[in-house]
């Protein structure tokens, strides 16, 4: 089952790397002349979203958290935490701002060969475009760096010191007798 989960965690992020540079290069190098060829541009745009980026988000996200249940020492290392909030953060860039830029894209693209809409709205669009897919592949080659790397870091597990009534209960010493001297309550 490790080895299942491992194999789809890694096909998803070649799905996603491959998605985003796909979604770049659709930009620089398909630039339309005409309305038409930009409404054509943002339908195979929304289609890479729709079809390669947001699936490989999703098979990533399940199987990187499954892999923190079929391997428990996962729970203890803070590589595997911090990919899981770069992977929440990735999940966000690419469904709220990729996925829907997309789709708003295409239908903005279509107001304006229809005539409705002013292209400089898309042009604006275009640049935050641009940054949000330069941060999300960042992210994205982050936690591959991370997954290949494995850092030495370590959870914090904050430990409980006991209060004077459990430590006796138990049979120990009261946690004014464990705690050392600079933490040990004044009275």
């Amino acid at each position: 089952m490790r080895k299942t989960v491992k194999i789809l965690h890694s096909i998803a992020a070649c799905g996603l790397i491959g998605g985003i540079m796909s979604y770049m290069v659709l930009l620089v190098v398909a630039a339309p002349a005409t309305a038409d060829g930009f409404v054509q541009l943002r339908s195979l745009i929304a289609a890479v979203s729709n079809y390669v980026l947001l699936p490989s988000l999703a098979v990533g996200l399940v199987s990187g958290l499954l892999s923190m249940i079929v391997h428990r020492p996962f729970l203890e290392k803070g590589w595997v935490w911090l990919k899981a909030a770069l992977g929440i953060l990735m999940f966000k860039g690419v469904l709220t701002i990729i996925g829907a830029k997309a789709d708003y894209a295409a239908d903005l693209a279509a107001k304006i060969a229809a005539g409705t809409a002013s292209p400089e709205r898309l042009e604006r669009m275009l640049t935050l475009e641009w940054y949000t897919l330069i941060v999300v592949l960042a992210v994205a080659v982050a936690n591959i760096v991370l997954g290949v790397w494995r850092p030495g870091l370590k959870r914090r597990v904050r430990r409980r010191v006991p209060d004077a009534a459990t430590a006796e209960k138990a049979g120990g010493r009261s946690a004014e007798m464990t705690m050392p001297a600079a933490a040990a309550p004044k009275r």
